[in-house]
């Protein structure tokens, strides 16, 4: 099987349990905006960004320490993963020890609007602690089973943790209110301490699906021994230090803009901007699920070809095959998003759909940052990582603040496209200068800026014309296949 087949097989798998899960989270999306009006949905985004944050610091970048010290360490397999988890495990009873004693000063750090009272924010934290500590535990297992080439019990253990969630949040928010409305049998137990309209049982789901996710990698967790090499942990912890920071920049990427709207914008609107910018953003999770199955199955490859005398060009003809993916998926979405619209399932929110397009062109540039971050981390120079997402979250920062009092959520939209490029940019310089991979820099970048001018015809000039903006789709794959068509042949016809 050549190379590239078996890349792309590695990633269907990881991309087909990855589509199931957020798919299946995606139905939650309308579940929700059906239910609560934004400024109730403001709260989902905005606890979810915190916990977004923290998670990324309890993982503690051991993740993708895990898969360059099995390569370094082939004969100290073992070792490699009782240091990893050992090192997580630590950092989440020191993170216990500093956040639940001190709920109620963080709740009022937390809290935004006045509807809901700081007592409630309280209760959403410590279920939240909870959750992320869970989800820290399972994170070197789960690195583990892409490790040993399991990828169908990885997918099989994420879509039963969505599918959990998904269940408990349609019990909590629509069977358990129609039980009681109609007075089913045991409808007065229900009653008795069901209370409608919280926001809380969709934490609660997520708590409850944290701990069977937790359960069912308890084979793998079973396989951890009580030893602790401390001449490697301390050369992992050297490692894993630049990528905490680098994860930590990239979460500040992604989420901060909701946390800053709703810290920027006057009270009385803050709420309900948070909700609109979020439940929109929504829109965009199919160029996120090829991202994350990406990265799935591209860490663990890129790892394990690195001492392959050609990976640079392997590398590089992934690039080209994942630009034109993304670029596809992007005028996709943009071309179908009057249907993908009711995905968010309230005209409340659908003011805000001018959001779509800068973010999806984010995340086209996130996705050749994730590539091309393959030369710091196989070259041990993980401190550019911390450089680079460094710059990109300062520009998050920056210009949020300046922009968000007067733009509002379309300031957001478009620093998130800006950081994104930039760290994109930054990426490739210094990559081809420390560690070069011949890039088609020239083919990608047609790609791109074709699809870019594709995607602001079918958006602002035809107005969201599905049938145009689907004939612009076609005639971008089209191009693309004409231009491949060579390569795409040889690749299938390899054994």
């Amino acid at each position: 099987m050549s190379t590239a087949k078996k890349f792309a097989g590695q990633t269907a798998i990881y991309g087909l349990s990855t589509i199931v899960r957020r798919l299946l989270s995606a139905l939650l999306t309308p579940l929700f905006t059906g239910a609560y009006l934004p400024k109730v949905y403001s709260i989902f985004s905005t606890m979810f960004s915190y916990a977004s944050i923290f998670q990324a610091v309890l993982s503690f970048g051991m993740e993708t320490t895990f898969f360059r010290y099995l390569n370094k360490y082939p004969d100290s397999k073992k070792q490699v993963y009782n240091n990893g988890f050992w090192v997580i495990l630590a950092v989440t009873i020191a993170f216990l020890l500093l956040t639940l004693p001190f709920t109620h000063t963080l709740a009022g750090l937390i809290k935004i609007g006045k509807d809901i009272p700081q007592s409630e924010f309280e209760l959403f934290i410590k279920y939240f602690i909870a959750i992320l500590i869970l989800d820290a535990w399972c994170v070197i297992p789960f690195a583990k089973l892409r490790a040993d080439g399991r990828p169908i019990k990885y997918g099989i253990i994420n879509v039963i943790n969505i599918v959990i969630t998904c269940f408990f949040n349609i019990l909590f928010i629509l069977i358990i209110p129609y039980w009681i409305k109609h007075e089913l049998s045991g409808w007065q137990w229900l009653s008795s301490w069901y209370v409608h309209g919280w926001v809380a049982y969709a934490f609660l789901s997520n708590l409850i699906a944290s701990f069977v996710t937790l359960l069912l990698l308890l084979p793998e967790l079973f396989q951890l021994q009580l030893k602790f090499d401390k001449a490697m942990a301390k050369q992992m912890l050297i490692y894993s230090l630049p990528i905490l920071v680098a994860n930590l920049s990239y979460i500040v990427n992604e989420n901060l803009d909701k946390l800053l709207l709703g810290k920027l914008l006057p009270a009385n609107i803050s709420e309900h901007e948070v909700g609109v910018y979020s439940a929109c953003a929504r829109l965009s999770i199919f160029a996120s699920i090829f991202n994350q199955a990406f990265r799935m199955g591209a860490e663990p490859f890129f790892f394990s070809h690195a001492k392959n005398k050609n990976a640079g060009n392997t590398y590089a003809k992934i690039m080209d095959y994942f630009v034109i993916t993304m670029c596809m998926m992007f005028l996709g979405v943009v071309a179908n998003i009057e249907i993908l619209k009711h995905y968010v399932n309230n005209r409340a929110y659908w003011v805000g759909l001018d959001v779509v397009p800068p973010l999806l062109f984010g995340y086209v540039a996130l996705g050749v940052y994730m590539n091309l971050s393959v030369w710091y981390k196989l070259s041990d120079q993980t401190r550019y990582g911390l450089y680079i997402s460094g710059l990109g979250a300062i520009a998050t920062i920056v210009l949020n603040v300046i922009f968000i009092p007067k733009y509002s959520y379309m300031a957001s939209a478009w620093t998130s496209l800006a950081a994104y490029t930039i760290m994109m940019v930054l990426s490739y310089i210094w990559g081809q200068k420390n560690y070069p991979i011949p890039y088609n820099l020239k083919k990608n970048l047609a790609y791109i800026i074709s699809s870019v001018v594709l995607v602001y015809l079918s958006f602002y000039i035809f107005k969201r014309n599905i049938l145009v903006g689907n004939a612009l789709l076609i005639l971008f794959v089209g191009g693309a296949y004409f231009v491949e068509q060579k390569e795409l042949k040889a690749i299938f016809k390899r054994k």
